[in-house]
């Protein structure tokens, strides 16, 4: 607890920082309606910060003339929508959304690819100042962290709130993005706190009002509780979070199992889960829309041995290797397919990657013409046992000795310096959709 010099008694200004001195719907130094004031304020150590329509807002800063228009960043007609500006998510639009609705819903849209690299750099610029402030930063993707400040009072000469507002104008300032706070005790709060009032927004939920809170929410408001799973709750005639409250542990687990365990606890408000820091990727994948359906083997084989490469890449970037492959297709009328297959030894080889891919992807030619087509790598692990010398096949030693090759050709002259025959006099017949950092599951 710090001690009470360090405490303003009625909360502060989120524009200039002054303690409040009376409560106030007003800030009494500047006169900004942003106070922030909470009877817990002073106590909570633990936020989720949430970067608002990121790759949008870092699209606007660097493009002023676009500032006052609705933004959409996606993959182009047959694509889907990876992020909107607040002004177009006025008229409806909404991530994953496929573009051409998100056009008819906001027809007068500036439309931009996403430009992965430059939004990596920007969200690693934003880390670095998190950690700044803590050890404890435990990055969920690109653009949004769990922080827990606990023990930082004396280090920074303030509560952890004030930190964080401090910490959200210098975001504003020097990077040019807005931000949005979430300060509780738990995890699972501090991610519901952070996604009121957005953008630029800074909400507290206290251990105190917890359960009262909770009560009113919807069941979907817990994490885990997906649009499949609330239909089971729907048909139980569980609908809000206040229903799971008036249930019993051995009643929530006798009928969903691990999942109940959870309902219970979040329910009311319980959640022992630590920040993270060395918290790692799920998998390592890459997949892509095409601006037209295809359906044969001689149209997706390339395309396979694209990702496979642009998979491999990361994965040596990383220095992780991984050893289940996991295809991915999604048909002409949304509807997605994937297959996967557990390798004997993990890899990060492209070519690996696409010969343990591409008898999945050939099972999967009946005729059906997909509009996307995406490949990952699970199961990461160290790259020290990946890939051993095959001493059956020493074809493929061979092929490996010559990725190598290859991969310092292209560090040194560029990505298109070698091409394979699979991905030669290709370039451009597909968009890609960069993966976001978040590496989710297929």
């Amino acid at each position: 607890m710090p001690s009470t010099k360090l405490i303003p008694e009625y909360g502060f200004c989120r524009d200039c920082l002054k303690s409040q001195q009376r409560p106030s719907l007003r800030c009494h130094k500047c006169g900004s309606p942003r106070v922030i004031q909470h009877p817990e304020l002073y106590r909570l150590h633990l936020a989720h910060v949430d970067c608002d329509a990121f790759y949008a807002s870092v699209e606007k800063r660097d493009r002023p003339e676009i500032k006052d228009k609705p933004l959409i960043i996606g993959g182009g007609k047959r694509g889907v929508v990876s992020t909107a500006c607040y002004i177009a998510r006025i008229k409806g639009v909404r991530s994953a959304m496929p573009m051409f609705k998100a056009l008819e819903l906001c027809p007068e849209a500036v439309v931009l690819k996403p430009d992965m690299e430059k939004y990596v750099r920007v969200g690693r610029e934003i880390r670095s100042m998190m950690q700044a402030l803590t050890p404890l930063v435990e990055p969920i993707s690109i653009d949004e962290a769990f922080m827990n400040l606990s023990g930082t009072e004396r280090l920074h000469g303030e509560p952890p709130a004030l930190v964080l507002a401090r910490f959200a104008l210098a975001v504003e300032h020097q990077i040019g993005v807005s931000i949005s706070v979430g300060l509780s005790y738990c995890k699972f709060l501090a991610k519901v706190a952070s996604d009121f009032r957005k953008p630029r927004g800074f909400s507290v939920i206290g251990e105190a009002e917890a359960v009262d809170f909770l009560k009113s929410q919807p069941v979907t408001l817990i994490w885990g509780v997906g649009k499949i799973f609330n239909a089971t709750l729907q048909q139980d005639g569980i609908k809000t979070i206040g229903q799971l409250q008036n249930m019993e542990l051995s009643d929530l687990i006798r009928r969903y199992g691990t999942m109940g365990n959870r309902l219970y606890h979040l329910a009311r408000g319980i959640d022992a889960r630590h920040v993270q820091p060395d918290h790692a990727a799920k998998n390592v994948s890459a997949e892509t829309t095409f601006n037209f359906d295809l359906s044969t083997r001689d149209d997706l084989a390339p395309v396979l041995r694209a990702l496979s490469e642009k998979v491999s890449l990361r994965l040596k970037k990383a220095g992780i290797a991984g050893k289940t492959i996991v295809l991915k297709l999604k048909s002409a009328d949304f509807k997605v397919r994937t297959r996967n297959r557990q390798l004997s030894s993990p890899t990060r080889l492209a070519d690996r990657i696409f010969e343990t891919a591409l008898p999945l992807l050939e099972r999967e030619l009946d005729g059906t013409r997909y509009r996307l087509l995406g490949v990952g790598v699970h199961d990461l692990s160290a790259p020290d046992k990946a890939d051993p010398p095959d001493l059956i096949d020493t074809r493929s030693t061979r092929r490996a000795k010559a990725e190598e090759a290859i991969d310092r050709l292209r560090e040194k002259f560029g990505a298109n310096a070698v091409e394979t025959g699979y991905t030669f006099g290709r370039s451009g017949r597909f968009e890609p959709q960069q993966p976001s950092d978040r590496e989710e599951d297929f």
